[in-house]
């Protein structure tokens, strides 16, 4: 089927939207769903869960944004989400990346920070190769392995932010809970195709000769894209330029004594990188690599070999990245893996599908049902360039490792187009981690902003022309902060100390 211009018809013939068909019970379109449900209940979900769609069943890992997503936008209650859904924390990436021995991401401003005792950013005091020093409360707490500060009672402290290790298969049972009794219906049924209507989408076909109508689909198919791109035939635009990883071998193992680590951990490897991602029983590791570059038994072997704890045949996930030209295609949004993937570097999946389901349920709404082509566009814009600065932002990661001398890394530092991150960079090398101005380089929408950006050109020693010789003075005050920093961080819960205290029955949530 060619692809339908985007919605004249509503406004023409005055139908409006009443019934929402959301194919596919993953996240994806549990969580949009449930943000229909939600931030617009005057809209029918009817939520059909295919067995031949599947759940891809790995850890998962989240950004700041999610937690703002459930809990602000969707007011949901985060007692049920801790005791249902079973997550732990997660406050930042670790990287063993780069020339640095490591280095940390955190969901708050540090490296792009400014301590008022200082002439300069926090990011003009890491020198060199050198371990990267505490550039604030974040990254102590991750380098001492603790998850949450304490308040004065002793009591976890959950104002800083964070988000979540979720287990994938317990978070999408919590979401089908809370989206039925937020009313959404579910529907079983093996999908075998979908019929055309004049809007672009009429109905789904179901095994048993069965079909379900809608005046809207959501379409959360997974990799198939099984309305956007299959059947309404949307093009795709490939990151094949930028990001060159294509496969992911996945395993882990069974938690015995580790540490439960507050933190995703991203490290190198031949042909890719590695992440660690902890929950509570057990831990996941999964490398994702280049088939260009690497056989699937050669990934299985290196990743067996840095982690003889995994038990069984660790399985291969093969994937593309990129996404649709325009997600909202005739009368279909695509939301999830239909719509645009990139490997999960940055955490950015569970993000994108909030972003674009709270964005989707509010235009809905807003407009009566009755959307116009303009407010498809400007939807298309806005959400298509989200992925893209997704896409320029892993580039950076790709573009300046220098950890390991390989085939791969020597490709990806010579090819990876960095696109619309050339602005940033180029503003970096010439004025360092510098705020003067610097907000001019990156759009506003920009999920990652200076600091993410800081953050990883700083960690991997990307040099600048505007380097920085502290004073004595400074030196001395750096010491101090650092010091007490750790302090702090040797004070705070660790991750099972801090589950235990938001379980014991005695506590209180606001």
């Amino acid at each position: 089927m060619p692809p339908q211009e985007p919605f004249c018809e509503f406004t023409e013939n005055g139908s409006a939207i009443r019934h929402i068909v959301v194919l596919g019970a993953g996240s994806a379109g549990l969580m949009a769903a449930l943000a229909l449900r939600r931030r617009a209940p005057e809209f029918k979900v009817t939520v059909v869960r295919s067995p031949d769609l599947g759940v891809i069943g790995v850890g998962e890992g989240t950004t700041a944004a999610f937690p703002r997503f459930l809990f602000g936008l969707l007011g949901l209650k985060p007692k049920d989400f801790y005791d249902q859904a079973q997550p732990t924390w997660k406050l930042g990436l670790r990287f063993l990346w780069g020339p640095r021995p490591e280095f940390f991401y955190t969901f708050e401003t540090e490296t792009a920070g400014h301590a008022p005792e200082l002439p300069m950013e926090n990011g003009f005091y890491a020198k060199g190769h050198e371990e990267q020093p505490l550039m604030g409360r974040i990254s102590a707490l991750m380098k001492a392995q603790k998850a949450l500060p304490r308040q004065e009672n002793g009591a976890p402290d959950l104002r800083l932010s964070h988000a979540f290790h979720i287990e994938n298969r317990v978070f999408v049972s919590w979401l089908e809970q809370a989206a039925r009794e937020n009313g959404a219906e579910f529907i079983d049924g093996l999908v075998e195709g979908a019929e055309p209507g004049p809007r672009g989408i009429g109905a789904l076909r179901l095994d048993g000769d069965r079909v379900v109508r809608g005046d809207f689909f959501v379409d959360a198919s997974g990799f198939r894209s099984e309305l956007a791109g299959k059947a309404l035939g949307e093009p795709w635009e490939s990151y094949t330029d930028s990001l060159f990883c294509d496969r992911a071998v996945i395993g882990g193992w069974d938690r015995t004594d580790e540490t439960v680590l507050p933190y995703t951990t991203c490290e190198t490897m031949e042909a890719g990188w590695c992440w660690r991602i902890d929950h509570e029983p057990f831990i996941n590791r999964g490398y994702v690599f280049s088939s260009a570059f690497l056989s699937d038994d050669g990934a299985r072997a290196e990743l067996m070999a840095k982690n003889p704890k995994i038990g069984g045949e660790p399985r291969v996930v093969k994937f593309r990245s990129g996404r649709l030209r325009n997600l909202w295609t005739g009368n279909v949004v695509a939301v999830g893996n239909s719509g645009g993937f990139v490997e999960p570097l940055e955490a950015t999946s569970l993000q994108t599908i909030g972003t674009m389901s709270a964005n989707l349920a509010d235009t809905l709404r807003g407009c009566g049902g009755l959307p116009t082509p303009s407010l498809v566009k400007l939807f298309n814009q806005h959400h298509t360039a989200m992925w893209d600065d997704i896409r320029d932002f892993l580039a950076v990661h790709y573009r300046f490792n220098t950890r390991t001398d390989s085939r791969f890394w020597r490709h990806c530092q010579s090819e990876s187009a960095l696109r619309g991150a050339e602005g940033i960079v180029e503003y970096y090398r010439e004025n360092g981690p510098s705020l003067n101005g610097a907000n001019h380089a990156l759009s506003r929408d920009n999920a990652f902003g200076l600091e993410g950006y800081y953050a990883l050109l700083v960690g991997q020693a990307v040099p600048h022309r505007r380097p920085h010789v502290p004073s004595d003075r400074e030196r001395a005050y750096w010491e101090k902060r650092t010091a007490d920093l750790a302090a702090m961080a040797a004070a705070s819960c660790g991750v099972r100390e801090g589950l235990a205290l938001l379980r014991d029955p005695r506590l209180r949530w606001g």
